[in-house]
């Protein structure tokens, strides 16, 4: 069928405006790919930023688009290609008047509070699970050396 105008400016303007990210842009001067930095506010996690990409498909909004974290990450919803379970942007739960900030606020708050029900690595959840001290041992220092620096938060 015919494609979709692409992800209104609007959009892009609400998820800059948005505190849970930064340096959010289009990648390759590319309407359908943005890039950005997400917060996270808990530790160990909080300690840097992590860089993610949001692509949209050419039937979005009627199709849901794709997070995925570019930077690594020990967290047992994010898989070592930086896929995460996001069941808000599969084709059954997906709805066109979802907002791409919406995704992202889903994405970060994965990050904050690691869902049982949302695991991709079933050895980082057991972990988690049974030797939390040491999953957050190993969190903290993956973040140390994975991890971007956090941008200054802006001025007044």
């Amino acid at each position: 069928g015919p494609s979709h105008p692409p992800p209104v400016p609007q959009e892009l303007e609400e998820v800059r405006r948005w505190e849970g990210a930064r340096d959010v842009r289009l990648r390759d001067r590319n309407v359908r790919r943005w890039e950005g930095l997400l917060l996270p506010n808990t530790p160990p996690y909080n300690a840097g930023a992590f860089r993610f990409e949001l692509t949209f498909s050419a039937h979005y909004p009627l199709a849901p688009p794709c997070a995925t974290l570019r930077t690594p990450i020990h967290h047992p919803g994010v898989d070592p290609e930086g896929r995460v379970c996001q069941p808000l942007t599969t084709h059954e739960h997906w709805a066109p008047t979802t907002r791409a900030i919406q995704v992202l606020q889903d994405l970060l708050l994965l990050l904050d509070s690691p869902d049982p029900q949302r695991v991709l690595r079933p050895d980082l959840a057991r972990e988690l699970q049974e030797r939390p001290e040491e999953f957050r041992h190993r969190a903290q220092e993956h973040t140390r050396l994975h991890a971007e620096p956090r941008p200054d938060p802006p001025g007044p």
